[in-house]
């Protein structure tokens, strides 16, 4: 898809901003038409209709909550309305969806002919990802916004049915040996396929893998493999450009890489991945010169002229046409089977960070629930917390709810990877084991779930209400008519001169600020993440959790405006805020916290005897306390090979926070230092800004006129957060604009 070149976007069912191919420059090229700073007539429109809330949904100009068995049906509808020559939907399909949003939707495709966009969700069925082939054809999106390639698989098939045809074949005894490659098909195959059992019945078994997981135990051989960053290897994107990966550490622990294993089998036991990756490039390029080739593919991160190129194809409507149309049962409770955000489907289950990252918009941790709307629980008389019997297909599990608003009525999610046995000592035995209750009948959505309270309640550990800071002026938001109409609107009112009982400091040289574009952000979490991994921030377990005591520098706040059913929701990242005015500082009793001569507020740690009454005198509540000594590992434990050698590892009682990344600042200082010449702007970037898909961060030096960071701040959209108090953060936000379609502004 090229986002970049669409006008519009329908998205059914679909979250492109969720972990999957090409999802970092898909967000990137949406968010890139509604960023600070650019046209603001060039604003793109974004529809989303989902069963469960994503990332795209919060993001869209229009939301519509619907069940994924009502897909069809509504894309039928829009498909009609925009000309194409389907088959009509039954109507009772369509009974809760207005009529006006349908009629909106397709006029609004159709007045964007060929800068328009059709996205349908993979877990989709094959009719529903037909028609809005068929709808993008004739919308003129071929070879436009959506581009088509041969698949960048090296065997596309029908997986379930491979791996049903393997099931039965192992379960007649016809498999003498079976090989698997990191992967882990006894805990995360379809209930149904009974793998586990059919697996018992071949003669030798043998599992390669990072770890001794379910499948490794049932194995007669578990060969430890290499870590895709400890050896050589090739990868293939989206669009089909190939890239070599490059070690970034010597084997810790041994090991055989995927490649390796394969050798093996073709009795040519003694080669390692490096020479093989390179036999495998000179008969794959051919190169003139294969080692400038090697040298220039290294350096530059892909294979030059490995892409894909486009295909001119067409939909064949004729097989739409013969397509029996759905008719789902509406009135029978509906299941949603997802990955999860942050652990996917079970193998970063043994990451901490993964683990105690708030999930993007339930911002739960260290947990999986079961996850319905707000009308949906009041029927069944269910609240947060309360542990149900979800009996499906003849199975049934035990979860906690969790109840979600803006999440499809009389519909069900649960989010698999956890429930694992045997993923090690973190991962193993957190939360339940939602593929117990998926069958390869209905892998991704069904009906016919009963929920049942069984009287016992689950403590879940959500970080929503931590360090809240609500019922102020926080997210500042406008339609893109309201923006035209009155650009200062983001200006809060005048709170009279900003008088102080400090003097005023003068900063000359560097004055490091920064800027969060709203209008960018996604919500996604990546900066809270790189945060972490760049300032040896610790995990603290789901216990102090539930006590308030998450250690993120970053945290990414999520509001709800409006109805509860169809909310609009805003995100917010919030750091240290670095104040000029920092009312942390004059309450330190040992200036443990002070002011440099950049405006940086600094803590010093060896200093710091944990009092925490710069954490009570915080507005924005965004310093953290080393309660317990989470960092400690061990003298001998490998563990310590996480620490940043260039961030200091602090201790228990000691206070810490988001420092901009000093330590990068001080890094590029001796650089420009070492070549006699001022810092640049673009010299210094944080680990939250490079991390960041839609580049919604920007950091630099407010003192220079010419540099990105001070050119946003003097926008008319650059405002403080709780600017009233006279703090004067240098870290700013600015306001989010919302590009509605007229005819459908009472539904926004």
């Amino acid at each position: 898809y090229r986002f970049d070149r669409a006008d519009v976007i329908l998205s059914l069912d679909a979250d492109f901003f969720a972990p999957g191919p090409g999802h970092i420059p898909y967000a990137r090229q949406m968010m890139a038409r509604r960023r600070a700073g650019s046209d603001p007539q060039q604003m793109n429109r974004l529809y989303a209709v989902e069963s469960t809330p994503t990332l795209v949904g919060a993001a869209a100009d229009h939301r519509l909550a619907a069940r994924a068995d009502q897909m069809e049906a509504l894309t039928r509808a829009v498909a009609i309305a925009a000309g194409l020559d389907v088959p009509p939907p039954n109507q009772p399909d369509l009974a809760d969806v207005p009529a006006k949003w349908i009629s909106a939707v397709a006029a609004d495709l159709k007045a964007h002919q060929g800068r328009s966009l059709v996205v349908v969700g993979d877990h989709q069925p094959a009719v529903v990802h037909a028609l809005a082939h068929a709808l993008n054809e004739t919308l003129g999106n071929a070879g436009q916004t959506v581009i088509y390639t041969d698949p960048p698989e090296a065997g596309p098939v029908n997986q379930t049915e491979s791996l049903q045809n393997l099931v039965d074949d192992m379960t007649a005894g016809a498999v003498d040996l079976l090989l698997i490659l990191e992967a882990n098909p006894v805990y995360s195959a379809p209930a149904n396929l009974k793998f586990a059992a059919a697996m018992s019945k071949v003669a030798m078994r043998v599992h390669s893998g990072l770890y001794r997981d379910e499948t490794a135990m049932q194995a007669d051989w578990h060969v430890p493999a290499l870590h895709y960053l400890e050896t050589w290897g090739d990868v293939r994107a989206f669009d089909g450009t190939a890239s070599l990966i490059q070690p970034l550490i010597a084997p810790l622990y041994g090991g055989k890489s995927a490649y390796q294993m394969m050798d093996i089998l073709l009795d040519e036991p003694d080669r390692n991945p490096y020479d093989l990756l390179r036999e495998y490039w000179v008969t794959a390029a051919r190169p003139a010169n294969f080692e400038t080739f090697w040298r220039q593919s290294l350096h530059d991160g892909i294979i030059a002229g490995t892409q894909l190129p486009a295909q001119a194809v067409s939909a064949q409507t004729d097989n739409i046409k013969a397509a029996p149309v759905a008719a789902p049962d509406l009135a029978a409770l509906e299941i949603n089977f997802r990955p999860d955000p942050s652990v996917w489907d079970g193998r970063f289950a043994n990451n901490g960070w993964q683990q105690e990252l708030p999930r993007p918009l339930t911002k739960l941790t260290w947990d999986n629930a079961a996850l319905l709307s707000p009308a949906t629980a009041e029927k069944l008389g269910l609240s947060n917390g309360d542990m149900v019997d979800m009996r499906y297909l003849g199975r049934v599990i035990q979860a906690p709810v969790w109840i979600w608003p803006g999440h499809a009525n009389n519909s069900v999610t649960v989010h698999l990877g956890y429930g694992r046995q045997q993923a090690g000592q973190v991962g193993s035995h957190v939360g339940f084991n939602a593929y117990r209750l998926r069958d390869t009948a209905t892998p991704w959505f069904g009906a016919g779930l009963r929920l049942s309270k069984t009287g016992k309640r689950y403590a879940l550990a959500s970080v929503q209400d931590h360090f809240s800071m609500e019922g102020r002026d926080l997210v500042r938001s406008a339609t893109l008519a309201e923006y035209l109409a009155h650009p200062e609107f983001a200006q809060a009112a005048d709170h009279g001169d900003a008088i102080s009982l400090y003097p005023t400091i003068e900063y000359k040289g560097n004055a490091w600020g920064m800027t969060i574009d709203l209008n960018a952000c996604i919500g996604c979490n990546v900066c809270t993440m790189s945060c972490q991994a760049e300032n040896n921030i610790p995990i603290v377990g789901k216990k102090q959790v539930l006590n308030g005591r998450e250690m993120h520098w970053i945290r990414l706040d999520r509001y709800y405006e409006g109805d509860l059913d169809s909310p609009e929701t805003h995100h917010q990242p919030v750091p240290c805020m670095q104040c000029e005015n920092a009312t942390c500082e004059p309450v330190c009793p040992v200036a443990a916290t002070l002011h440099s001569v950049e405006g940086l507020n600094e803590m010093t740690y060896n200093r710091c005897v944990g009092t925490r009454y710069c954490s009570n005198n915080c507005p924005y509540k965004v310093r953290r306390f080393n309660f317990f000594a989470y960092n400690d590992f061990g003298k001998d434990s490998s563990l310590n090979l996480l620490a940043n050698p260039d961030v200091t590892v602090r201790s228990r009682g000691v206070m810490e926070k988001c420092t901009y990344c000093v330590q990068r600042i001080n890094a590029a200082r001796i650089e420009a230092k070492k070549e006699d010449r001022e810092i640049r702007d673009g010299d210094i970037v944080t680990a939250c800004q490079g991390a960041c898909p839609t580049q919604a961060i920007i950091f630099g030096n407010i003192n220079d006129p010419d540099s990105r960071v001070t050119k946003l701040k003097a926008g008319e959209l650059n405002y403080s957060l709780l600017e009233e108090l006279n703090v004067r953060p240098r870290t700013t936000y600015l306001a989010k604009i919302k590009n509605p379609n007229p005819e459908l502004e009472d539904m926004a």
